[in-house]
């Protein structure tokens, strides 16, 4: 069939099933978004203000819905403002597309100096993703689409990039579409080796204390029943990490979140390690003392389990395949939880509770928010405390930045969410330091109508920049924020405002924002927070507030033999 490149792009996108596009018109993309315009009822096209936010909408719309996002904006300056979001789901395991336009093709590598051309653009898109490719010509379009597609549906979910130089766009010629195959998802799975499983068995039926850690790979292998099934079979406390919350609902009675994991870790002998990095964010030492406790390793890097982690045994698989693997392995034979997870889950809870007014707001949100609403949690004093202590009911109801941290990430990202989940409720919580990234993206949500609650936490400071410059050096520099005022913000682009001094003020302002289903944005009063560090970093002492820290609710561990 004759056609552009830019329709060959199209059709094919349509083809794979893509039904979403967030990106930003420009003159490299021209035949591409004349395809768009010619195809928009089978594709939606949604424009934010900056191409930073096309690569976090794309990230939360993959996220929240299983299916992939798309991201597509100019070279050069349009690809460097989306890396942050791409380097963001290349951190959170996201399903992300990235489609960049390219300079004219004689000119790419020849350092000319046309318009948005910057040096090893490929490269540069290589860093974010995990495969990239481009299209020498345009009947070769349909192909880079389609290999595109296919690695993102293979091995570790990460973003993939390609380019299209714009003179293959507008280039018409005779091109072939080609049609995916069916069941790519599960033929791309890396199932395990079968006596990986059955060594991994062996160490769980004989173990006296075994205990699941479940981390992001959970979440983004669909794998959460299978989790739960594995973990009841077991009879093992499943610690989930904070990219795992809702991989097994807080309301299970084995769920623990890593404060309480604190506890049966003390005990453990054997503990499974399933889809997580299993490192300390701040530094390249491994997450838990590994003193006594035999590791399993289920994962589909098997990078994520080399040093400088404990060594153990390593099962090459992806997540689903791998629990179901175990699951159908482990003996029929009844078991009991060796220790009292109530009793360790109010020990935890004591401890949080003396976090205050974090604690408060969390407990808020949780009560306005439905069980399948989402939230969109941010680099913000609240939302730190979230990350731990906001109980999460099903998968893909809490976002969160990943390893990556990338502040000002949220709104953004909410935004994706709710254009993929239109009637379900998507609450984005920013401090006023984030929210500033990305505040001109009101304008998306009032252009689109996208039923998107907006809580912006206002201390007038980078927090948390605040709180560790003062406990490490006794003084504050270049912290203080210079805000709008954010009523006149929200008028300004013609959304509904509110304003809450506390907790139970917020709680109703986020149900009856939800129930509106349209755009609003809620300014949070705060001042200064206490810290909540000590309850994340596992090597840092846990205390109360001016008293020691209760000791482990299932005693001292017994001393290895």
């Amino acid at each position: 069939m004759n056609m552009t490149g830019g329709q060959a792009l199209v059709r094919q996108l349509v083809r794979e099933g893509v039904t979403d596009i967030f990106g930003i018109p420009g003159v490299q993309l021209d035949w591409a978004v004349e395809a768009l315009r010619q195809h928009g009822d089978a594709l939606r096209y949604w424009v934010p203000r900056h191409e930073q936010a096309t690569a976090y909408m794309a990230d939360g719309y993959a996220r929240t819905t299983g299916r992939i996002g798309v991201s597509m904006v100019v070279p050069g300056p349009g690809l460097l403002n989306a890396m942050a979001g791409l380097s963001t789901a290349y951190a959170c395991n996201s399903r992300v597309l990235a489609i960049s336009g390219n300079i004219h093709s004689s000119g790419v590598g020849k350092n000319f100096g046309l318009l948005h051309e910057i040096p090893n653009q490929s490269q540069v898109l290589a860093s974010v993703t995990k495969w990239q490719g481009g299209a020498p010509t345009p009947q070769a379009i349909p192909a880079l689409v389609r290999e595109a597609v296919r690695q993102l549906r293979s091995g570790r979910p990460r973003p993939v990039g390609i380019e299209i130089s714009h003179d293959l766009l507008s280039a018409s010629a005779d091109i072939a579409l080609i049609d995916p195959p069916a069941n790519e998802d599960d033929a791309g799975r890396a199932r395990p080796d079968a006596r990986a499983i059955d060594e991994a068995v062996a160490l769980l039926e004989r173990a006296r204390f075994p205990v699941i850690y479940a981390g992001g790979g959970v979440l983004a292998a669909g794998a959460s029943e299978a989790l739960r099934r594995f973990a009841e079979k077991l009879q093992a406390p499943v610690v989930l990490d904070d990219n795992a919350h809702g991989a097994l609902s807080s309301r299970h009675p084995l769920a623990l979140n890593t404060l309480a994991g604190r506890a049966v870790f003390a005990h453990a002998d054997v503990v499974l390690v399933v889809g997580s990095r299993f490192l300390d964010i701040m530094t390249p030492q491994p997450s838990w003392p590994a003193a006594g406790i035999r590791y399993i390793y289920l994962n589909v890097d098997a990078a994520d389990w080399s040093a400088p982690r404990a060594p153990g045994l390593g099962i090459a698989s992806d997540a689903l395949a791998g629990l179901n693997a175990l699951c159908d392995a482990l003996a029929d034979t009844p078991r009991r939880v060796s220790a009292d997870l109530d009793l360790v889950r109010a020990w935890a809870q004591r401890q949080a509770d003396e976090i205050e007014p974090q604690s408060a707001y969390t407990r808020a949100l949780r009560r306005a928010i439905p069980d399948d609403g989402i939230l969109v949690n941010e680099l913000t004093q609240v939302g730190y405390f979230a990350r731990l202590m906001y109980p999460v009911y099903q998968p893909g109801t809490f976002i969160t930045p990943g390893y990556q941290g990338t502040l000002g990430y949220g709104f953004a990202t909410a935004l994706g969410a709710a254009a993929g989940n239109p009637g379900r409720a998507v609450v984005s919580i920013n401090g006023d330091g984030g929210f500033g990234w990305n505040m001109q993206e009101l304008a998306t949500a009032r252009k689109y109508g996208l039923g998107l609650v907006t809580v912006v936490f206002n201390d007038g400071h980078f927090g948390n920049v605040r709180t560790i410059q003062k406990q490490t050096f006794g003084e504050n520099i270049a912290v203080e924020l210079c805000n709008p005022h954010f009523d006149r913000l929200a008028a300004a682009f013609d959304l509904d405002f509110e304003r809450v001094q506390n907790a139970e003020q917020l709680e109703g302002a986020v149900r009856n924002a939800i129930a509106a289903r349209a755009p609003v944005v809620i300014e949070a009063q705060v001042g200064e927070m206490p810290s909540p560090w000590h309850l994340f970093r596992l090597k840092a002492p846990l205390k109360l507030a001016g008293r020691e820290a209760p000791p482990n609710p299932l005693g001292e561990p017994a001393k290895a033999a």
